[in-house]
């Protein structure tokens, strides 16, 4: 988990109705492209409006810290897309489609806060057609991927239930047991989750995520360090001194925060199955992305599992729900054309390689190894297999949308 939210609680299951179009196959105009400078203190596109259509942004950190890069609606608060995980030096490409309209561009470096460089971006022109073939190859994609995510919360709800149970009747053993099954099906479908304004921060915030942003520290870590207690010496993963001002959490403050995690999923539940609940083909394809990133920055590194070092069974998960993300709209980038096929056959080959990879390390029905089991080596070889895979993965979406050139 590593997607911060701008504002937390203001955003809906409406807010995922989309906010762009889709257009014919065709390459898009060089006009359409903009640069993006990020720093520590700004955030920089050479343009304020583009014509509407496909737009790509093409994101620079010139700063120190890691940062995000996200084009808002006209309320300043929905998502309408984002490209995050931008390391220092790096660049990254954000690619839309969008209809004549006012929105924002923003910055988070750091990935936390509320951005810094919010500044007007306008859309002119008409709006955008889509194709019929590909509206018919877009609508089943969304079909399908909204029943995934849709099941994926059905098996959530009951896993959660019983792991929480668990852990406040004080049975730790037994919660330790089922802690990382618990999380398997959110882990596939994070990118949803964190759509919801401050359902992720609540559900799923390490201990540094919150005490960064000054929030309550609840859901599934709270509980994962009162099930896995820091002794004397060890270290948070900000590498400060864990066991200063730390007490394990009462008989009743097991019960709330117990009770706020199964209340919290089940409001995600709600909200992913209610009629309002609407996802794009850009939602499908850029959540694929979204959850090798959070394979690439927070359980490559250890860091998502700290105390209980589950971070294999969640790198499994997110590789899973990317791998059905892309197989939902594999046929759509194959009727591209050859350069179609050729990002199709690429991601298809390195996910094999990268799930043939962490098969090597178990499964969920017999365990992954321990995090901290696994030597520098291991841990270079499976992010640079993560790599082989993320370069082709982030060509999905212009792929999909028909925007190669």
């Amino acid at each position: 988990m590593h997607l911060k939210p701008l504002a937390a609680g203001l955003l809906s299951a409406a807010a995922l109705v989309s906010l762009t179009g889709c257009v014919p196959n065709a390459p898009a105009d060089p006009a359409s492209s903009l640069a993006v400078s990020s720093t520590d203190s700004d955030c920089t596109v050479s343009g304020a409006s583009a014509a509407s259509g496909p737009i790509t942004f093409d994101v620079t950190n010139e700063g120190e810290r890691v940062t995000e890069f996200y084009l808002l609606a006209d309320d300043g608060l929905r998502i309408v897309g984002e490209v995050e995980n931008i390391a220092p030096g790096t660049s990254r490409q954000l690619s839309v489609v969008a209809q004549p309209g006012s929105y924002f561009t923003v910055c988070k470096p750091g990935m936390i806060g509320e951005g810094i460089g919010q500044t007007a971006f306008e859309v002119t022109g008409e709006a955008v057609e889509v194709a019929a073939d590909d509206q018919a190859a877009y609508d089943e994609a969304v079909t399908s991927y909204t029943a995934y995510l849709r099941n994926q919360v059905s098996e959530l709800v009951p896993l959660v239930e019983d792991f929480t149970t668990a852990y406040k009747s004080g049975d730790d053993a037994k919660a330790r047991e089922l802690f990382a099954a618990a999380r398997v099906p959110y882990e596939r479908i994070e990118p949803t989750a964190e759509a919801f304004g401050d359902l992720d921060p609540k559900i799923d915030y390490r201990e540094v995520d919150a005490v960064a942003e000054g929030l309550d520290w609840t859901g599934f870590h709270r509980i994962e360090k009162d099930l896995w207690q820091p002794q004397p010496g060890d270290k948070n993963s900000d590498d400060t001194d864990a066991f200063l001002d730390w007490a394990p959490s009462t008989p009743e403050e097991r019960t709330a925060y117990a009770d706020q995690l199964v209340g919290d999923i089940q409001e995600l539940a709600d909200l992913v199955n209610g009629e309002e609940f609407e996802i794009s083909i850009e939602d499908i394809t850029n959540g694929a992305i979204g959850l090798l990133d959070e394979v690439a920055t927070g359980k490559i590194s250890g860091e998502e599992d700290w105390w209980s070092g589950t971070d294999l069974s969640d790198f499994k998960a997110n590789v899973e729900g990317a791998e059905v993300a892309f197989g939902i709209v594999e046929d759509v980038a194959r009727a591209k054309g050859d350069d179609g096929a050729a990002i199709a056959d690429s991601i298809s080959t390195e996910f094999t390689a990268l799930n043939d990879l962490l098969g090597s390390y178990g499964s969920y029905e017999e365990g992954f190894t321990t995090y901290r089991d696994l030597t520098p080596d291991q841990v270079k070889e499976l992010s640079t297999q993560v790599d082989a895979l993320a370069e082709p993965l982030s060509q999905l979406t212009t792929t999909v949308l028909g925007l190669q050139a």
